[in-house]
């Protein structure tokens, strides 16, 4: 199925992100079966209205208990805060939308969409700076009401539609979180 519309874009990258996520913390090499069934299942959901995405405030805990590193490069060195999806861009002043960012990172990614930041970089974000993104998107996208609008035609938002992925690397290839510590153990929502 095509996605067109911001809501059929963000619920898929969404439940790819739900596979993704299960398929890492089984430690599995490629997707299988069951983790299609996820996304296929979470998509549906979330399209016609059945389930719903994590509250932010499960991402705040995470904040708290993961250790305090840059959410960027893992330095622990050097910790400024930085806004997820920058202030100059639209993005909100709040505290679901600040991360760790060590000032090397911080500089570097200035203003600039923190996904067109880190694939610049040549990297796939780890999941759950990824789901805390994805969460804040699909959250100025309802309050706008352009879950709707044609993708084709996206509106000016303080993040990047393009920037979304739709399609996500094999599961040995990305991680949780930045650090080494095992946060799968605490990230199940």
């Amino acid at each position: 199925m095509k996605k067109t519309t911001v809501g059929e874009c963000l619920h898929w990258s969404y439940a790819n992100l739900a596979m993704a996520h299960a398929a890492v913390k089984a430690k599995a090499e490629r997707y299988q079966t069951q983790h299609f069934m996820i996304r296929s299942r979470l998509f549906k959901g979330l399209q016609v209205g059945q389930m719903q995405l994590g509250p932010l405030a499960d991402e705040e805990r995470l904040k708290m208990i993961l250790p305090q590193a840059c959410y960027y490069c893992a330095s622990r060195q050097f910790l400024t805060v930085d806004h997820l999806i920058s202030t100059s861009r639209g993005g909100e002043n709040c505290g679901e939308n600040i991360v760790w960012a060590c000032r090397s990172c911080n500089s570097s990614k200035g203003a600039r969409d923190a996904l067109v930041w880190i694939a610049g970089r040549g990297a796939f974000p780890p999941l759950l700076l990824l789901r805390r993104y994805l969460k804040i998107a699909v959250g100025l996208s309802q309050e706008r009401e352009v879950m709707h609008v044609p993708i084709a035609n996206p509106p000016l938002m303080p993040f990047l539609f393009e920037a979304i992925p739709l399609s996500y690397p094999p599961p040995k290839t990305l991680c949780l979180w930045i650090t080494d510590r095992d946060a799968a153990a605490t990230a199940d929502g």
